[in-house]
């Protein structure tokens, strides 16, 4: 059984942190035989430019390289400038158990890509994916935010301080104002507290019982005072995040703007939802494999007449 030939000069790629073993298949039009070269280069910039150099004296343009960690970055940013660069999803490329060397894993991508039997990631442009990186620096800031936030949470449940049960916001104005006080004095003086109550506040006489018998220990003072200066740093870092991103997405402005017409998408969200998924949607083949990209995968999921009603919501890796 043969494969159709696509790609009858093509280059295929064996990523590793201090090494790179490419190949360059040419393939006669005729006999369909294919001759092979292979040389090594290390991941330095100089080896980098001396690799494209390489492809180009050998007429190969199209070349195909696995994703590799953050390994594959650099070399894509160097190469994409003269070369056409298909990425893909080492799944895709995976060589025969017992048979792997660099060597044959640079030669079996290079024979599959000749075939186009690889499938390619989706790439946006450079402008775009320096947005996705600041969009995911944020959100993992984010997360780091919340995690101090239970933290914090847990302190105040050890200290027996109950707010969380009777506040909106255990982070808010009132909170907040209450926790520096108690935090500076060792006894509780009702009208103190009364005074720090934001006036729309209801229930302003369970807040009082819920802080009676409160005992903040030295080691929970430690951590309380600690996460509270690491959360206001990360609420810093998070705006100057925010920032940068919109100073980015202003040119293209006109595109997720767009997207805010959109009920309950905000103008952040859009910057947000445009440096994941890009400005040209020929990259997806459909709005199914959109959505999958996007982490969701819409599906039908019932079973002896039961719907599962968060099923349709199922994290896919993508």
């Amino acid at each position: 059984m043969t494969f159709k030939v696509v790609r009858f000069i093509c280059g295929g790629m064996d990523v590793h942190k201090n090494l790179i073993v490419a190949t360059i298949g040419t393939t006669d039009r005729q006999t369909l035989i294919t001759e092979y070269i292979q040389q090594s280069f290390s991941t330095f910039y100089s080896d980098l430019i001396r690799l494209k150099e390489w492809f180009i004296s050998h007429d190969c343009y199209d070349v195909c390289m696995e994703s590799t960690g953050k390994y594959w970055i650099p070399i894509y940013n160097v190469l994409e400038t003269e070369l056409n660069i298909c990425l893909t999803h080492p799944k895709y490329v995976k060589a025969i158990k017992g048979k792997k060397t660099d060597k044959r894993d640079s030669k079996w991508i290079c024979d599959l890509y000749k075939c186009d039997l690889v499938k390619h990631s989706f790439i946006p442009k450079k402008e775009i994916r320096e947005m996705r990186e600041i969009a995911r620096y944020r959100c993992k800031l984010v997360y780091m935010r919340s995690s101090e936030r239970n933290r914090y949470q847990n302190c105040l449940t050890v200290s027996n301080i109950s707010l969380a049960s009777v506040v909106s916001d255990p982070f808010g104005k009132t909170a907040t104002n209450i926790m520096k006080e108690l935090m500076q004095s060792e006894v509780i003086e009702d009208d103190k507290i009364l005074k720090l109550i934001h006036k729309n506040c209801k229930d302003k006489d369970k807040i009082l019982d819920s802080l009676q018998g409160y005992r903040i220990e030295s080691d929970q003072r430690f951590k309380m005072d600690t996460v509270m200066n690491h959360i206001e740093y990360l609420d810093k870092q998070i705006q100057a995040c925010e920032a940068e991103l919109i100073k980015r997405a202003y040119p293209l402005r006109d595109y997720f703007q767009h997207i805010t017409h959109i009920k309950g998408i905000s103008a952040l969200s859009a910057i947000l939802i445009v440096s994941e998924i890009g400005t040209d949607m020929n990259q997806f083949e459909s709005d199914k494999q959109l959505v999958n990209w996007a982490g969701l995968s819409p599906a039908n999921n019932e079973s002896a007449n039961k719907k599962n009603p968060f099923a349709s919501l199922k994290l896919v890796n993508t």
